[in-house]
């Protein structure tokens, strides 16, 4: 058999070894043996953020769900909203409230604006969720 033949064959091997020590070693984690999280950050606009960077994610788990978890963290955050499903609307987290022509809670999922109410956004597994004060 000719040499360059041989040699990319042993190669070939080389690299498909490789490969399987790789996934095996535990070195690569599997994502269905991790737990589904989601994440939420609050930008308060003024410097200060607050991270939950691991909050379970259930099937089903709206935007407003992933609020309701984040209070229930020993130092977790404070908000109110009025409305429900569909028409739920964020009016402060924390000391900070909407301004109303100012000013207000708007949300991002993955960098994406929010399109509908936070009480009916449905979030996949690993998701972000930004809620930021800013402009409208």
């Amino acid at each position: 058999m000719n040499e360059s033949f041989m040699s990319r064959r042993r190669w070939s091997f080389g690299l498909v070894l490789g490969t399987i020590a790789l996934l095996t070693s535990g070195e690569i984690s599997v994502a269905a043996d991790e737990p589904a999280t989601v994440r939420l950050v609050i930008d308060y606009h003024d410097g200060v953020e607050k991270h939950f960077n691991a909050i379970s994610w259930k099937s089903g788990m709206t935007v407003m769900d992933v609020l309701q978890a984040a209070k229930k963290h020993p130092r977790g955050i404070r908000f109110e909203y009025k409305g429900k499903g569909a028409t739920a609307l964020l009016t402060k987290i924390d000391d900070v409230e909407n301004e109303g022509r100012g000013r207000n809670w708007l949300y991002r999922v993955n960098g994406e604006p929010g399109d509908r109410s936070m009480g009916i956004f449905e979030l996949k597994a690993g998701d972000t969720v930004l809620w930021k004060f800013d402009n409208y």
